[in-house]
């Protein structure tokens, strides 16, 4: 029976768990879902050296030899058993980046996990996702907001935070940095993900688009 490999420290509480696109910041096509049940089949990928190092997208910074993965959908901070199908071993990773965003790919795993489902040189794998919920975040404990934009220029968010604002209450620029480049963020804040969704198809009725997110 092949040994089962953990994580050697605890997951964080910073979740995204609901979007509306595949896209950072702008527009949105389709509702995408954290799976129905614990259990995901699909094509695992991994990637390590190129990514050593730089912040990940829970703001964590990517560490190739520890236990972690990218997916698309699963809130930051999530536990997932990976079972390579083709050999049988599994891994215990933690969610704190997002991707893979190739066809066909459900996972991206971190060098270590990699190595320890003997994947690294096939590179992709079929795997099956169990999620452990026992150590996973808990739903009662995120706050969500509504992402209607993205701006280089504050100006042109102050515009359409003015804009929302005779419609909606709650609006508010959150101002994001990344090495060449400052973004100002156009959101509303919601108190459940029933009202964020709402509040999402309200704005995609009028035009504009919305991204659904949990705070952070």
């Amino acid at each position: 029976m092949e040994k089962t490999i953990r994580p050697k420290y605890p997951g964080r509480e910073l979740t995204l768990l609901f979007i509306f696109t595949m896209s950072s910041f702008f527009s949105c096509t389709q509702i995408a879902l954290q799976p129905s049940g614990p259990f995901q089949t699909g094509m695992a990928s991994w990637y390590g050296p190129d990514f050593h190092g730089k912040t990940t997208s829970s703001k964590e910074v990517y560490d190739m030899y520890d236990l972690t993965a990218a997916h698309r959908i699963l809130p930051f901070g999530t536990y997932v058993m990976v079972t390579n199908t083709d050999n049988g071993k599994s891994v215990i990773v933690r969610v704190n980046d997002r991707g893979p965003f190739v066809e066909g790919r459900i996972i991206d795993l971190s060098y270590a996990a990699a190595q320890a489902l003997d994947m690294l040189g096939p590179g992709v794998v079929p795997v099956e996702i169990e999620i452990l919920e026992e150590y996973s975040p808990k739903r009662s404990s995120q706050k969500f907001s509504v992402q209607v934009g993205a701006f280089v220029q504050k100006k042109n968010a102050s515009g359409l935070k003015d804009e929302l604002q005779k419609k909606y209450k709650n609006v508010y620029i959150s101002r994001f940095e990344t090495a060449h480049q400052t973004y100002y963020r156009v959101r509303i804040k919601a108190k459940t993900i029933d009202s964020a969704k709402g509040i999402a198809k309200k704005l995609m009725n009028e035009g504009y688009p919305a991204i659904v997110l949990e705070e952070q």
